[in-house]
């Protein structure tokens, strides 16, 4: 029957290591094997299979969690009286522990994990808010970001808690040197330049990296009709408020000055659209560019040209630093926000994205089109990290 019998390995039952007491290493087990069946009800003991695997797949160093440093006088034992009976060929390989690594408002209990796909409180495996391979992959998050992270923190024999901005931290650091920058109105509103003829439109030239000058420059159209981000107008103007309201004047980022005169709003009182007037000798990258000197710059796309695309804002799955402390049911602790999908405004090339190619969105953040619901000419793109950590100025 099952466990009615055991074949222990014969070493020390006077060890201070209760490991070496004649430890377990074959049980009865009668279970049906993917490759042979039911031929066998014998079956070893993890901690004595998994050396003899090592050493068998050349593995130099088995990397493993402080839980497995009391095993590793056994590991060692076994594999040197195999090496001594000529069944397995030096050098043997090395068991190393290391600290375990816990990140802040994350869960990686592998049950914990199983409950939030089954239940659907995220969109599978891979949905981008996972801690899985797959899910930060999807994110947009870089291998050579998780090797700075890795360098960053570092190995340690002690349990340590890092909080997730580092891992962010680097992810945006490296997104920063990488990614080529694109616009996109998230919540757009219409800007309407008054006295810029209707049929008119022309060009204006952005770098695609502003470190980079060897990547070079892009066309962005221009015309009467703009979107601009909803938040980038204002009637009443807090203090230090430097973007359009009315009587103020602002550049439109690589294209020109233009002053507010005022704005439309429905009958609910919702503002429909901006209105301003342009200064045409000031357009970016001409001699007039500078003749007038202001302390606001915002971003802007065509409204005749722009590209509508899904959007998806991810951030952190859960709320809290510690999910589940204290004896809370985890699922409590599940942030609400943590997926929000809008239609944004985006200029005319990233049409043209392709999947898992990764941008700034200029003064919002890194975003990659999405591997899984992308489409030639219609891609769709997840949000990696905002431009800045907005977690830490909460906490």
């Amino acid at each position: 029957a099952d466990g009615a019998h055991v074949l222990r390995a014969k070493i020390d039952m006077a060890s201070g290591n209760i490991n070496l007491r004649d430890p377990a290493i074959y049980r009865i087990k009668r279970a049906t094997h993917h490759n042979t069946g039911d031929t066998w009800c014998l079956y070893p003991m993890y901690t004595y299979a998994h050396p003899i695997e090592d050493a068998l797949e050349n593995i130099t160093h088995s990397i493993c969690t402080l839980e497995f440093e009391d095993q590793r006088p056994f590991y060692d034992w076994l594999l040197e009286k195999l090496a001594q009976g000529g069944l397995l060929q030096r050098p043997l390989p090395q068991q190393i522990e290391f600290a375990r690594l816990n990140l802040s408002y994350v869960v990686l209990s592998k049950r914990k994990l199983i409950q939030l796909v089954e239940e659907k409180r995220v969109d599978g495996w891979d949905d981008p808010r996972m801690p899985t391979l797959v899910g930060a992959r999807r994110r947009g998050f870089t291998p050579e970001g998780f090797r700075r992270f890795a360098e960053m923190i570092g190995v340690a024999k002690a349990d340590a808690w890092i909080d997730m901005s580092v891992l962010e931290g680097c992810m945006r650091d490296h997104l920063n040197e990488t990614a080529e920058r694109r616009i996109a109105v998230l919540d757009p509103v219409k800007l309407i330049v008054d006295n810029y003829p209707e049929e008119d439109e022309e060009l204006c030239e952005a770098p695609n990296h502003p470190q980079k000058p060897e990547l070079g420059k892009r066309p962005i159209p221009f015309s009467k009709e703009l979107w601009i981000e909803r938040e980038d107008f204002t009637e009443n103007p807090p203090k230090g408020y430097f973007r359009l309201f009315p009587g103020n004047t602002v550049r439109l980022r690589y294209g020109y000055v233009v002053k507010c005169t005022g704005c439309v709003k429905d009958d609910a009182g919702n503002i429909k659209s901006v209105h301003c007037i342009y200064l045409p000798e000031t357009k970016s990258g001409t001699p007039g560019a500078d003749s007038v000197k202001v302390k606001g710059n915002i971003h802007w796309v065509s409204a005749k040209h722009a590209y509508a695309a899904e959007v998806r804002l991810y951030d952190r799955l859960f709320k809290v630093e510690s999910p589940g402390a204290g004896g809370r049911d985890f699922i409590a602790d599940l942030n609400p926000d943590s997926k929000r999908v809008i239609t944004a405004q985006l200029e005319p090339a990233l049409r043209d994205a392709l999947a898992e190619e990764r941008f700034q969105f200029e003064r919002h953040g890194y975003f990659v089109a999405d591997r899984v619901d992308s489409l030639p000419g219609a891609p769709v793109f997840n949000r990696a990290v905002t431009l800045k950590d907005s977690w830490g100025k909460e906490k």
